[in-house]
Formats: C-alpha cells, sequence, structure tokens
C-alpha cells in the first residue's frame, strides 16, 4: 500500500492593529505676531499610516498643518498674523481604526514681552565650529532655533510667548558639520 499524502490547508487571519493611538504633547506653546511657530504633534502606538485632522476650530492664522512623510507627526509651522486665541481640535486616526483627539488652546500676542537668556559652558573638544539651540514644550520634542550656527555660549530668545513653559538643550558642532548629543534640558515658565 502507498502512502498519499493530503494537502495541507494554512488559513491567515489578518486582525487590524487594535492599540489605542495617543497624542502628544497636549498642550502647545504660545507664539508672537510676525515670529516663527514651529511645532509638532505626535502619535504614538496604534499603526500607520495615520490620517490627522483638524477636528474642530481653527490654527492661528498664518500657521499651516502639514503631515510628515511617515504620517507619525503633525507639523504646525508659519508666522502667526494676527494676534488672538486660537482654540482648536486635532484629531488622528491609527489604520485599524482607532482615534485620539487633543483639544489645543494658543494665544498669539502682539509683541513679545520676555527675552529667554541662555549660556551654557565651552565644549572642551579642539574641533568645535559652534552650538545648536534647541527649545521644546515637552522636554523631548525638540525644534532647533537657531538660523545659523552660534559661534559664542550665549543666545537670546526673544521668541517666547506670555504664559508658556519651554525646555532648552544646546549640541556642539564640529569643524566638519557633525553634531554631539544634546545636552541636558533645562526649564523655563514664561509669566
Amino acid at each position: 500500500m502507498k502512502p498519499f499524502l493530503l494537502p495541507l490547508l494554512v488559513i491567515l487571519f489578518v486582525f487590524p492593529c487594535m492599540a489605542n493611538v495617543t497624542l502628544g504633547p497636549t498642550s502647545l506653546p504660545n507664539g508672537t505676531v510676525e515670529t516663527a511657530y514651529s511645532e509638532v504633534i505626535q502619535a504614538r502606538n496604534g499603526c500607520t499610516p495615520y490620517k490627522w485632522a483638524i477636528a474642530s476650530g481653527a490654527l492661528p492664522a498664518g500657521v499651516t498643518a502639514t503631515v510628515s512623510s511617515t504620517t507619525t507627526s503633525l507639523d504646525l509651522a508659519g508666522k502667526p498674523t494676527t494676534a488672538a486665541t486660537y482654540s482648536f481640535a486635532v484629531k488622528v486616526t491609527g489604520c485599524g481604526g482607532k482615534t485620539s483627539q487633543v483639544s489645543y488652546k494658543v494665544v498669539i500676542q502682539g509683541t513679545a514681552n520676555h527675552v529667554v537668556d541662555l549660556s551654557w559652558k565651552a565644549s572642551t573638544s579642539s574641533d568645535v565650529a559652534g552650538y545648536n539651540v534647541y527649545r521644546g514644550p515637552d522636554g523631548s520634542t525638540w525644534t532647533k532655533i537657531n538660523p545659523s550656527v552660534i559661534a559664542s555660549t550665549l543666545y537670546d530668545d526673544s521668541t517666547v510667548a506670555d504664559g508658556s513653559t519651554y525646555y532648552y538643550a544646546t549640541t556642539a558642532v564640529d569643524i566638519e558639520g557633525r553634531e554631539s548629543s544634546k545636552s541636558t534640558a533645562v526649564k523655563t515658565v514664561i509669566p
């Protein structure tokens, strides 16, 4: 008697990602008219691609929202044109259909009322060309705020807005353009 083979049947089940999507940060800094505004809202957990929407309200006039190429963040950037209080909600939907929504309130003031004076210790490396200064709303999301490498160990940030909390960190840049890791973050609260 000859052995015979039975066909093997494989059944695959595909389940959508069921993890809850979260958004961060949960608050955004305020801004000043005609001063560059740049903040990033990030989606975590869930599965990509994410779908983003301004669910209600309006962004500050002059600020636009752009979805990153990986769909994991929504970049808010521009120069606010009108002093006012703006309230809006951002909604993100993961590929499995889970959603998260956070409401934000951003005050755009007419002029800057405060300046943050930053100073740090110079790097001991012999090939340092200068420094970069980073600012963020939560100590983990960063935006470089200097337009070019800073030669000194001093920087004044006059783009801060009343009622905001900021974190700052610096990096050293060598003569070949390589950047060090960020320094320990420092926090400042603008009254």
